[in-house]
């Protein structure tokens, strides 16, 4: 195995790892930290399989930008951590069968390939590209996206005013 064989493996265990942790908290805060654990290390990943423009959007778009939103809607709602029962079988039960199937498809491209001599063609596209690619056919989307992230933040911020104590949401400062 090569230095880059192993820093991929110990990557891949990172992100699977933060993952797993950010949705098994209880505390959202402590969530969302995680998750930033896994999107650093997915952006790791891109500039490790020579993606740099890729891992620095991960770092700039998810790891900051969306994860300071999620941030900002818990600490406007201001939710405790959850305190309901804990998990039981049954309720992890069906979590159970996705892990085995991917664990099922992982071995056996591992036995069919065990060098790794089966990837992905990679496609080199420099950042105008990239954008020029997405604002010219995803247009649409990339607008409805953002509206859907203003309309998610004009409703927590309504939210938290609904709380609010009478009188105290008309105060300018």
């Amino acid at each position: 195995m090569t230095v880059y064989g192993a820093i991929f493996y110990v990557l891949a265990a990172l992100i699977v790892a933060a993952t797993g942790l950010a949705i098994t908290r209880r505390d959202p805060i402590h969530a969302v930290i995680f998750l930033v654990v896994s999107f650093l290390g997915t952006a790791m990943l891109f500039y490790l399989l020579g993606a740099p423009f890729l891992a620095g959007v991960e770092v700039i778009v998810y790891a900051g930008a969306i994860m300071v939103l999620f941030l900002f809607v818990i600490m406007m709602l201001g939710q405790a951590p959850w305190k309901g029962k804990t998990a039981t079988v049954l309720k992890w039960g069906p979590a159970v069968i996705p892990v085995l199937l991917f664990l099922t498809v992982t071995g056996l491209l591992i036995i069919q390939d065990p060098q790794g001599s089966i990837g992905l063609q990679m496609a080199v596209a420099s950042p105008a590209e990239f954008g020029r690619f997405v604002f010219e056919r995803y247009w649409l989307a990339v607008e409805i996206i953002s509206f859907l992230l203003l309309i998610a933040l004009v409703a927590a911020i309504q939210l938290r005013r609904d709380r609010s104590p009478k009188g105290d949401d008309d105060e300018v400062a």
